[in-house]
């Protein structure tokens, strides 16, 4: 058994996940967001010393947290990457591997980096800066920043990218917002950001189950990191890699994540070169999304290399 790490991180349809990768005895496994190291601990308790594991993931503090959490298993069989995982392809070649079995990419943020000081995630840190890098900014200065973003990037350009990447209804009246507080002063902080949708929405937007900010935030992170590229990037670079008979597996949390795996999959498999595990993508149970609440909007998808 691994020792209790710090994470505080619950993966989400962990039992599913592993379950429908259909992992095997000499299996080389890609986790490209291992994060804590839920699932790549899992996959261990099952098969420590049989397969192959390659953890991945752009955080620093999350590697060493994997670290932690898979110390007691075989270190012969793991290698920890630092990366993010739109290089798959540069991480596989320096580690000397051309063939993959099974790719696990889970496309959620973290309970870990949400809770992370300074890194501009959470709506309860006010005073936090506007970041929202997936990379460590103590490890690697980071080329973009939402501080960049919402400073310099025209409001049109922001309008696009709040309803484009967020969905978020009200992303004209937030971006108008956005840059009559910077003629004021530049934006800094989470604070300053969540006044500005505050000020730009109605009452009745600030008394639902989702903070109001939620979408402005979530649509700032996937440009500030590229996440739809980077995604597009891994299940390319994956598949090619990807051996017949190998698996892919993405738990998606958002409809565009959801929408690119979707469109990728169903191209392979139309195409003749893969089977979908399941017409559907798979959704957290009623328990699990009782003892879990991040599980809600999660769907899983699996597809099977010919």
């Amino acid at each position: 058994m691994a020792p209790e790490s710090d994470t505080i991180h619950t993966p989400v349809l962990l039992q599913e996940t592993i379950d429908g990768l259909a992992l095997q005895p000499d299996d080389i496994i890609v986790d490209g967001t291992t994060g804590g190291g839920g699932h790549s601990a899992e996959i261990l308790k099952r098969w420590n010393g049989q397969v192959q594991l390659v953890c991945l993931d752009a955080d620093a503090a999350a590697i060493a947290r994997a670290r932690k959490r898979l110390a007691s298993f075989d270190q012969t069989k793991i290698s920890f990457v630092e990366s993010n995982f739109r290089r798959l392809a540069i991480v596989l070649d320096d580690l000397e591997i051309r063939t993959i079995n099974k790719l696990l990419l889970d496309l959620g943020l973290s309970s870990d980096e949400l809770a992370a000081t300074g890194r501009g995630f959470s709506f309860q840190r006010p005073g936090d800066p506007l970041l929202m890098t997936f990379t460590d900014p103590a490890s690697e200065q980071p080329l973009l920043t939402a501080e960049t973003i919402l400073n310099t990037w025209s409001e049109e350009t922001l309008a696009t990218i709040l309803y484009g990447y967020g969905e978020e209804r009200y992303a004209k009246k937030i971006a108008a917002a956005i840059v009559a507080a910077r003629e004021r002063a530049p934006l800094r902080t989470v604070g300053q950001l969540v006044e500005c949708v505050i000020a730009a929405t109605p009452p009745r937007y600030h008394h639902r189950r989702i903070h109001p900010a939620t979408k402005t935030f979530q649509a700032l992170r996937i440009a500030v990191n590229d996440e739809l590229g980077a995604l597009q990037q891994a299940l390319e670079d994956g598949w090619s890699a990807l051996a017949p008979g190998g698996r892919i597996a993405v738990i998606s949390f958002h409809s565009l994540e959801d929408r690119a795996v979707k469109r990728f999959f169903q191209q392979e498999a139309k195409a003749g070169r893969a089977t979908l595990v399941h017409k559907k993508p798979l959704s957290a149970s009623d328990q699990e999304i009782h003892t879990n609440p991040r599980a809600r909007s999660a769907k899983l998808r699996i597809i099977v290399k010919k």
